[in-house]
């Protein structure tokens, strides 16, 4: 329940609309209790007054609207009536979806603003299905469930309290039998809370195996087509779906049996109020019928509780899945007072690094300086820690031991977007969004057509967009679908290339280039030789024939470093890599 009301109010322009809502909700249920008197006033045939509450009020309206000498006066107070309800119920209804709309909409917003700050190791541990469930599904859950709380928690005490009063100043005698009811009522709707909030957590969770079962099947489509094993994933696919099934069988039979229990309870004290009042206490009809409709107003909140209370025990669980993400605190974080990075004037060194993923050291004791102005390739066999160079520069990752230096200063010194700023990145894989080629280059920064022409020229892109439709106004399709692998790996060149950043990473930037474009590419970045700083993890070697000095790893160990004579000559390993390398490009050319 706290998480709910962390949920609610973390935004402290949601009072005044909270307030609105209340207000709104209990003046709903003055509404219904007016409702019930006019219709008592409606049915009495008989103009003279007597004592009791009933009697008074029927006096007091008399004397407003005058209906016993025009019987248009007892149409006017219907009417009226009918019209407050229809505005009270119309801003209760307004209001409460506004608190969901509202809670949920900053609950996205903040949970995407969250994991955006998380480290990397966070997202090695979750499940891209996981985390999108939490944010569309949680959201609304938990949305739901606050409007939840505020019915039943707020608008069900006050309904319940004032229509108990009214219920003792009509006939105290039946008022009694409401105490016996209630213990009976109370009961189902604790029974049933504690199975829904265990059942809801269960579901809650399976809901995510669901999701990511969809999404692995989905993204590995091709491979699945290709293997003719649609159905095996099928066969995967309906387990998850049918344990789903099986749960939400399980919560729904819990949902529906609480308001039959308790409208049957309700009922029967309903109808032996009836029959005592008019039969016993020799009440009149349209006493006792309002007796009726307020004991209606008094039961139908708790009836709806059981209802409500179960969404509650389900945002309830979406708020602690939601909030294990939020209160997750990222790794890598900027120290205080830390520094900018404002420019790259000298060298970079990487100084007895350290790394590992869980137990396995991945980089072991590695050492090395790249000057201002270098071109720098790390090479080796896969799975030897070079990709894992590249992100530890920019801090995607922290060292464990040693450190890495900028200018003679450790990196964990400057703040992590400083750094990252003096930091063009072309990771293997391409990232590219929907959106068109011009917004994909610039990536949310501003640049001019000018500028964006010249990128996607020395990328080697401009070929292929000048002969799109839109050219650089195409619409991407989904990670870039409509484009071949070569070509989205020089939109991400491109988009590199324009940001002029003095320190230029490449990991496998080239790898999925066909050998013309390759060499456009390498004419590119030998161009930036002197003036942009590159390191270039690479796996074709060709993409480092003329890269100022070599250094060759293996299992997270430097072997060799040198120039591309000295390491054929001192190391074997780097040999046999380069001579596989020449006759494969001999085959292919």
């Amino acid at each position: 329940m706290k998480l709910l009301l962390r949920s609610l109010l973390q935004q402290r322009k949601h009072l005044v609309l909270l307030v609105w809502t209340l207000i709104s909700m209990c003046f709903l249920t003055v509404a219904n209790q007016l409702e019930i008197l006019s219709v008592g006033i409606l049915t009495n045939k008989n103009s003279l007054v007597g004592e009791g509450f009933f009697n008074d009020v029927l006096q007091f309206f008399s004397e407003i609207f005058a209906f016993n000498e025009d019987y248009r006066y007892l149409a006017y107070l219907i009417l009226t009536v009918a019209l407050i309800k229809a505005v009270a119920l119309f801003f209760q209804k307004w209001t409460s979806k506004l608190v969901a709309i509202r809670v949920s909409r900053d609950l996205r917003a903040n949970y995407f603003a969250h994991i955006q700050k998380l480290s990397l190791d966070f997202y090695q541990k979750h499940h891209i299905g996981s985390l999108s469930a939490r944010v569309v599904g949680d959201a609304s859950l938990i949305s739901e469930a606050i409007n939840s709380c505020l019915t039943n928690y707020i608008q069900t005490p006050f309904t319940v309290l004032s229509t108990l009063i009214l219920c003792f100043f009509t006939s105290w005698q039946l008022s009694l039998l409401i105490f016996f009811g209630f213990p009976l009522i109370v009961y189902p709707i604790l029974f049933l809370a504690r199975r829904i909030k265990r059942l809801a957590k269960e579901l809650q969770k399976n809901q995510e195996s669901f999701a990511t079962v969809l999404i692995d099947f989905l993204s590995g489509i091709q491979t699945i087509k290709l293997f003719a094993m649609e159905s095996f994933s099928q066969k995967k696919y309906e387990e998850q779906n049918e344990r789903m099934a099986q749960l939400e069988r399980r919560s729904a039979r819990y949902d529906v049996s609480s308001r039959p229990i308790i409208h049957t309870i309700g009922m029967f004290f309903l109808g032996f109020a009836l029959l005592f009042g008019l039969y016993v206490l020799n009440l009149s009809v349209p006493e006792v019928l309002v007796y009726c409709g307020f004991l209606y107003i008094f039961y139908e909140p708790i009836k709806k509780f059981a209802e409500e209370n179960a969404n509650i025990q389900r945002g309830i669980a979406a708020a602690e899945r939601m909030w294990d993400v939020l209160s997750v605190v990222p790794t890598i974080q900027d120290r205080e007072n830390a520094d900018e990075l404002s420019g790259f004037n000298d060298k970079i060194e990487f100084k007895n690094v350290w790394f590992k993923y869980g137990e396995n050291w991945v980089l072991k004791d590695l050492s090395f300086t790249v000057k201002k102005g270098e071109k720098v390739a790390i090479v080796g066999p896969t799975g030897a820690g070079k990709s894992t160079i590249a992100q530890l520069l920019p801090r995607l990752f922290e060292v464990q031991k040693g450190e890495i230096t900028i200018d003679g200063v450790s990196i964990n010194q400057f703040r992590q977007n400083s750094l990252r700023e003096q930091i063009s990145f072309v990771p293997q894989k391409p990232f590219l969004f929907l959106d068109t080629i011009a917004e994909n280059i610039t990536f949310g920064r501003a640049f001019t057509q000018r500028e964006i022409t010249r990128a996607a020229k020395e990328a080697h892109a401009e070929e292929f967009i000048d002969k799109l439709p839109g050219g650089y106004h195409t619409y991407l399709d989904e990670a870039g679908k409509n484009l071949s692998g070569g070509q989205q790996q020089r939109l991400a060149i491109a988009r590199a290339l324009i940001k002029k950043a003095p320190i230029l990473v490449l990991d496998e930037a080239t790898s999925s280039l066909d050998t013309l474009s390759e060499k456009h590419i390498k004419d590119a970045l030998h161009e930036l030789r002197g003036s942009v700083t590159q390191l270039i993890i690479a796996h074709r070697l060709s993409t480092i024939e003329d890269a100022d000095r070599i250094i060759f790893i293996d299992h997270g160990v430097k072997l060799a470093e040198g120039s591309i004579d000295e390491l054929l000559k001192t190391c074997l390993p780097f040999k046999a890599m380069w001579q596989q390398s020449s006759s494969s490009q001999i085959v292919e050319s």
